[in-house]
C-alpha cells in the first residue's frame, strides 16, 4: 500500500513532518524514490508504524496521502482523530497548507470509521496501565493536575486509546522527566506540548495544554461526542459558543478562561457531570434543571462482599485477605469461595467448610477492626437447586448465588434458575446476572425487568461486579435495576489481594455509569443494617 503510494523512505517522512513545505522539493523527493526503491520501502513501512495511531489509520484508509497527511500535521498539529474532528468542525481544515474542500471532504468521510482499525483493550488492564502513569504524571514538578480522558476517563468496557491531559506550564521538562521512566518502550511522537509513547504495547497519549485553558481540553478529551454536542447547544441557548479549544462569548468571540473543567460548567449555569455519565442521553437536561443525584464513590463503601481465597480458585489465604481489607479500611469483608460444581480449579467441599469456618473465627479471635463474614459463592443448578444442602448453606453468615454455565438453557429457563434461587430464604445475593465475559462473550439474553423485579420482591441484591471480566451489571442495566427499587452490592470479585483496590475501582466506575446512589448500595451501609437484610430475608 505504501510502495503504490510512492512513498519513498523513513527520511522523507522525517522531512515531511517535521521540515519545512519547502524541504520536501523535487530533488530531495527523487533521492529518497530511489532510496526506497533499492529497499528503503522496509524503513518506511516501520516509521509509518510509529506514527500516532489515528494518523496512521487515516492514511491507510486511503483517505490522504502522506503528503496531506503531513500538511494537516504541520497546519494544525493534529495527533489524532479528535483534533481532526474539531478542526472540521471549527472550519479549520479547509486551506490549511493549502489542503482544499476534497482533502476535507475525504477526511471527514474517513473519520467515522477510522477507531473501528484500532484494537480496543478491556477497561482493567487500561486502568492497570494508567494506574502508575498517572501518579507519575501528579508528582512531577511542575503538575498542576493530570487526568486520563476519553473512554477511559467514562470506564467504559473497552478503551480506544489511552490519553492524558495535563495541566503544566513547563511541558518540556515534564516531558524530559516522563521519558526518563522505565515504562517507555518507544517513542512516537514528540511535540512542544504534546507526547506519545508505546508502553506495555499500547500506545499512550500525554497532552499538555497552557493551565489556563487546560480545563477546556480535559472537558472536549473527555467526551463522549454526543455530551459534547449537548453542552455546546445548551451554551448556544445561553448565549455562548462551546468548542474543542473552549468557551467564547458570543457576542465577541472572546474566550473565556478554563483552568479545570468547572469553570465551563459553571459558566453555564451547569453543576459539574462526572466523566462516567457523559453519554449525550439526558444528563446535561437533568444537570440544567439541578436533579443530578450524587453518585457513588469509592470513600462510600465500607466493606467489601465478595471475593476468594485459596479455599478455591483464589491466589492468597484467607489471612492474607483479611489484612489486604484492613489495610483498605473496610469496616467488614466477606469471603466467598466457589462450591463443587463450579468451573473453579478448586472450591469448597463441606469439610473444606468447617476448616475455614475455624481459620475465620481465629482471624475474628486476632482482629476486632474489621468483621469477617464467612460466605460462599454457591451455583445455580440446571434445576434451579443450590450446589448446597440448607443445612451447609445454613453455616454461612452470607449466601451468594451464581450462574456460572448456560448449559444449553434458552433465556425462560435460565431466567427459572435466578427466580428459584432468588426465591430461596438463605440467598442474599445473585453475583455478575449477565455472566458476561469482556469482551469475549456477550451476557445472557434475559428478561431482566422481570429478574429486577423478583429482585425487588424477594429483597434479593443484585450485583455489580468489579472483576475486568465482567464489570456486571453493566452500566444501563445497573441503572434500569435500581429504577426499578433493586438493592445493589458493589464488589471486587477479587481472587488475590494486589487486585481488591483495582477492582473494587472498576465495580465502582460500572455503577455510576448507571446512576447508581449510595442509598441504593448494600455496602455502604453499617454491618449491623447489613446483617439485619440478611436475617430479615432468612
Amino acid at each position: 500500500m505504501v510502495r503504490a503510494r510512492g512513498v519513498t523512505s523513513e527520511s522523507e517522512l522525517a522531512a515531511l513532518f517535521d521540515s519545512p513545505p519547502a524541504a520536501a522539493d523535487a530533488e530531495v523527493l527523487k533521492r529518497l524514490r530511489q532510496m526506497y526503491e533499492a529497499g528503503g520501502w522496509v524503513l518506511v513501512e516501520s516509521a509509518i508504524a510509529d506514527m500516532p495511531a489515528d494518523l496512521r489509520w487515516l492514511f491507510e484508509s486511503g483517505a490522504v496521502t502522506l503528503e496531506q497527511l503531513a500538511a494537516v500535521h504541520r497546519a494544525l498539529g493534529a495527533t489524532s482523530a479528535a483534533d481532526l474532528a474539531a478542526a472540521i468542525d471549527d472550519q479549520r481544515m479547509r486551506g490549511a497548507a493549502g489542503l482544499d474542500a476534497t482533502v476535507e471532504s475525504a477526511i471527514a468521510g474517513a473519520l467515522p470509521a477510522l477507531r473501528a482499525h484500532i484494537p480496543r483493550i478491556p477497561l482493567g488492564r487500561a486502568v492497570a496501565i494508567a494506574e502508575p502513569i498517572l501518579q507519575q504524571l501528579r508528582k512531577t514538578p511542575g503538575v498542576e493536575w493530570a487526568e486520563p480522558a476519553g473512554s477511559l476517563r467514562r470506564g467504559q468496557d473497552l478503551i480506544g486509546d489511552i490519553e492524558f491531559v495535563v495541566s503544566t506550564d513547563r511541558p518540556g521538562e515534564v516531558i524530559d522527566e516522563f521519558l526518563r521512566g522505565p515504562e517507555v518502550t518507544r517513542t512516537l511522537h514528540r511535540g512542544a506540548r504534546r507526547l506519545y509513547v508505546l508502553i506495555d504495547r499500547v500506545q499512550v497519549g500525554i497532552r499538555f495544554p497552557e493551565p489556563d485553558n487546560a480545563g477546556a481540553s480535559l472537558l472536549y478529551l473527555t467526551g463522549s461526542a454526543a455530551h459534547f454536542d449537548a453542552l455546546r447547544a445548551h451554551a448556544q441557548s445561553i448565549g455562548w459558543r462551546l468548542t474543542s479549544s473552549g468557551l467564547h462569548a458570543a457576542a465577541d468571540g472572546a474566550p473565556r478562561p478554563a483552568p479545570t473543567e468547572t469553570d465551563i460548567y459553571s459558566a453555564l449555569g451547569l453543576p459539574w457531570v462526572p466523566p462516567e455519565i457523559r453519554q449525550g442521553d439526558d444528563e446535561v437536561a437533568v444537570a440544567a434543571r439541578g436533579e443530578l443525584p450524587v453518585f457513588v464513590a469509592p470513600d462510600d463503601i465500607r466493606g467489601d462482599l465478595h471475593m476468594h481465597s485459596i479455599y478455591s480458585d483464589g491466589r492468597d489465604s484467607v489471612d492474607a485477605m483479611v489484612d489486604a481489607c484492613r489495610a483498605l479500611g473496610y469496616e467488614y469483608m466477606a469471603i466467598t469461595d466457589h462450591s463443587p460444581h463450579s468451573a473453579a480449579t478448586r472450591s469448597l467441599t463441606p469439610d473444606a467448610v468447617k476448616r475455614q469456618a475455624d481459620e475465620i473465627a481465629a482471624l475474628r479471635e486476632r482482629f476486632d477492626d474489621i468483621t469477617i463474614l464467612h460466605g460462599c459463592e454457591v451455583d445455580i443448578l440446571i434445576d434451579g437447586t443450590l450446589d448446597f444442602s440448607d443445612r451447609v448453606l445454613e453455616q454461612f453468615d452470607i449466601v451468594l448465588a451464581s450462574l456460572h454455565e448456560r448449559a444449553g438453557q434458552e433465556r425462560d429457563k435460565l431466567l427459572k434458575r435466578y427466580l428459584a434461587a432468588m426465591h430461596h430464604p438463605l440467598v442474599t445475593m445473585i453475583t455478575h446476572p449477565t455472566n458476561r465475559l469482556v469482551p469475549h462473550r456477550a451476557g445472557y439474553d434475559l428478561d431482566y425487568d422481570r429478574l429486577f423485579e423478583a429482585a425487588v420482591e424477594t429483597k434479593t441484591i443484585l450485583e455489580v461486579d468489579g472483576a475486568p471480566a465482567h464489570l456486571d451489571l453493566d452500566g444501563a442495566l445497573a441503572r434500569r435495576a435500581v429504577a426499578a427499587g433493586a438493592m445493589v452490592s458493589v464488589d471486587s470479585d477479587s481472587h488475590r489481594t494486589d487486585t481488591l483496590e483495582r477492582q473494587m475501582y472498576l465495580g465502582i466506575v460500572t455503577a455510576r455509569r448507571g446512576w447508581v446512589e449510595p442509598r441504593h448500595v448494600v455496602n455502604t451501609r453499617s454491618i449491623a443494617d447489613l446483617r439485619a437484610l440478611i436475617a430479615a430475608k432468612r
